[in-house]
């Protein structure tokens, strides 16, 4: 076999490994990006354990996550520490399967060919951790069911 991965004769090689498996893509969007759609990403990323791949961003993204978002998330062994804000763009949607908006308005973009869905969640913004846990139970539980729709287990 020559370095190109053909065959003395011209003919490529076969794969002996099976195509990968197509894994749906799931965006997360609010406004800032610093609280439920860190949360939503993580839960889903944490639970799929690679059957999705997993993004957030934000319209308006702040400059950093919700000190009491960090600590919710903490408690449950979840390290958002080192994550920051990102902001949404056209192509995050274009390569999204899923978008699932969160309070973000009419400031994300809608792509024909997409599912959406908009999950009414109070923002923990400017809130202590005791209120942000609530939070974080009713997005650990619609992720759960996002994820059992898109990935059951095998």
């Amino acid at each position: 076999m020559f370095a190109n991965g053909m065959l003395g004769w011209g003919m490529p090689v076969a794969s002996e490994e099976p195509p990968l498996p197509e894994v749906p893509e799931v965006l997360f969007v609010c406004v800032h990006n610093a609280g439920r759609s860190q949360m939503a990403a993580a839960l889903l990323d944490h639970h799929a354990a690679g059957r999705v791949r997993v993004r957030s961003a934000g319209s308006d993204p702040a400059d950093a996550l919700n000190p009491a978002v960090v600590a919710a998330m903490a408690e449950w062994g979840i390290d958002l520490s080192r994550e920051l804000p990102r902001p949404l763009t056209g192509k995050l949607v274009e390569a999204a399967d899923v978008v699932v908006t969160m309070g973000c308005g009419d400031a994300c973009p809608v792509y024909p060919g997409k599912r959406y869905e908009d999950w009414q969640l109070e923002d923990p913004a400017g809130q202590p951790v005791e209120r942000v846990r609530p939070i974080r139970d009713q997005i650990d539980a619609r992720v759960r069911r996002l994820l059992a729709e898109l990935a059951p287990p095998a």
